[in-house]
């Protein structure tokens, strides 16, 4: 049976868009993007969903901690899991930050980070061989509870998709830009809502199809 690994942020954890700061509801697993897929591709699949809310693509969080870092995460979860067949990265939203200072092209350096882990030649061996689907995620929109650490962040996240497609031809990986199918909600500008869950989830399984 062919296995899923989902690595990505609070959008793969299933966060509900913030109304409030501080509380934090997650969808359950007939609606997160994730399940979605899983649900569309059927039951010869198996999931592994890692997705961890305000996890970076390399930065240590200087509030969230050091272990926000994604390339500490991608080890480890490759290490954790296993065989895979398959491994989706959708991460740069919380790169976006303001306290972080980054440029599209930080950014793009801490994905480049990623893609050179998920295709180290031991971890490949480890797993018998995997391939590695990246996905841009939407362009943030600077609104509510949100709007203070995402100053700024609705120009750069712009510029991520097409550097995302350049990077994955550059390395030989599958993409895909989620911000060609949904957007994030108005709520807070970051998470999607259950549309945009079911919406993905279903696009991102047609992809996979095309995959395998």
């Amino acid at each position: 049976m062919p296995t899923l690994l989902t690595f990505g942020d609070s959008n793969t954890h299933g966060t509900r868009p913030i109304l409030v700061q501080g509380q934090f509801h997650r969808l359950d697993d007939k609606t997160r993007w994730p399940c979605v897929t899983k649900e569309a591709l059927g039951d010869k699949w198996i999931l592994i969903e890692e997705g961890l809310p305000g996890r970076t693509t390399c930065f240590d969080d200087p509030l969230m901690g050091s272990f926000m870092n994604g390339w500490v995460g991608l080890k480890i979860a490759l290490a954790s899991h296993g065989p895979i067949d398959l491994l989706t990265i959708m991460l740069g939203t919380n790169d976006c930050k303001a306290l972080f200072g980054n440029s599209e092209r930080d950014i793009l350096g801490g994905v480049a980070g990623l893609l050179a882990i998920a295709q180290d030649a031991d971890l490949q061996r480890r797993h018998g061989g995997y391939k590695t689907l990246l996905i841009s995620p939407p362009p943030i929109v600077v609104t509510g509870e949100l709007s203070n650490s995402f100053y700024g962040a609705d120009s750069l996240s712009k510029k991520l998709a097409d550097l995302y497609s350049e990077l994955a031809a550059h390395r030989g990986v599958e993409f895909f830009d989620a911000g060609e199918v949904i957007q994030t909600s108005l709520v807070d500008g970051v998470h999607f809502e259950d549309k945009g869950h079911e919406t993905l989830g279903k696009e991102l399984a047609k992809k996979i199809i095309t995959i395998f």
